[in-house]
């Protein structure tokens, strides 16, 4: 027994009780403050209590941005669609916009000329190295579209088609050297034949030739076309603004500035069918 008293593990016995006393004792006089023994642990604790916070903050903070960004995607998401829905509507009240106005134009057309079938088309392709100013247009067989049909503007005759497909057509313009139209002059009556030539296509123009040398045409007359089988009468060719004898002295020829902006046509009119179109 006395070895037990003598032994070192008594001694760290005697201590661990002597400590314990010693903080019960400081417990009673301090009256509620936090024991020594407290604050001892707490130093110990309150950084890694402080860590853990901060760690559980971050992370809660990170999977709100997460969520928040989810969110604000989707709402993105449900913006564009609106927009593009937006676009769409956009894009086909410019269409009938564009419609209604070539309906518009028909119906200027149509109002005197109840002889007259048109089907509308747009201009879908140029040649790239046409002189003339060929173009190809939407509209084919499938619409009633044949080879040979005349093309107008509301402005005014542009040409006429000479190839067809089913959902497309080819015109050949009345700048071609190709192309003669039958005219005449609604001032004098005098006739005479409307075609091409590679200089004054060039500026946008044609000529009007065989008017006899007497004829009084003369600047800003309004040339018509004559009818026939090819072209129904009376539609505005163009204006004239120029006249000159031709290289033999023997007739006059006129320059003419085409109604139609030939050059930058986008919208046209095919007549598809008038009184005498075929006949010989």
């Amino acid at each position: 027994m006395k070895d037990f008293f003598k032994s070192i593990r008594f001694k760290i016995l005697l201590g661990i009780l002597i400590v314990m006393a010693g903080f019960m004792i400081a417990a009673v006089y301090t009256g509620g403050t936090a024991s020594l023994f407290s604050q001892v642990v707490s130093i110990v604790t309150v950084p890694i209590q402080r860590l853990s916070a901060g760690i559980s903050d971050n992370v809660s903070s990170f999977f709100e941005q997460f969520i928040n960004a989810k969110k604000l995607n989707e709402e993105n998401a449900a913006l564009q669609t609106e927009v593009n829905e937006l676009r769409r509507n956009l894009a086909d009240y410019e269409k009938l916009k564009h419609e209604n106005e070539q309906f518009r134009q028909i119906i200027g057309v149509m109002e005197n000329r109840q002889d007259l079938v048109i089907e509308t088309a747009s201009v879908i392709a140029r040649e790239a190295v046409g002189r003339f100013y060929s173009f190809t247009i939407d509209k084919g067989t499938l619409n009633g579209v044949s080879r040979l049909d005349p093309v107008m503007t509301a402005d005014g005759l542009v040409g006429y088609i000479y190839e067809t497909g089913v959902t497309y057509a080819k015109v050949v313009t009345i700048l071609d050297v190709t192309v003669d139209v039958g005219v005449y002059d609604s001032m004098t009556r005098d006739i005479g034949i409307v075609s091409g030539t590679v200089t004054l296509a060039e500026q946008g123009l044609c000529q009007m030739e065989y008017l006899p040398r007497d004829s009084n045409v003369a600047r800003g007359d309004i040339i018509l076309t004559s009818g026939g089988s090819m072209f129904p009468k009376d539609l505005l060719v163009g204006i004239v603004s120029e006249v000159t004898p031709n290289s033999h002295g023997t007739s006059l020829a006129a320059v003419i500035k085409p109604a139609a902006d030939i050059a930058a046509v986008k919208d046209v009119f095919v007549i598809t069918y008038f009184e005498g179109q075929g006949e010989k």
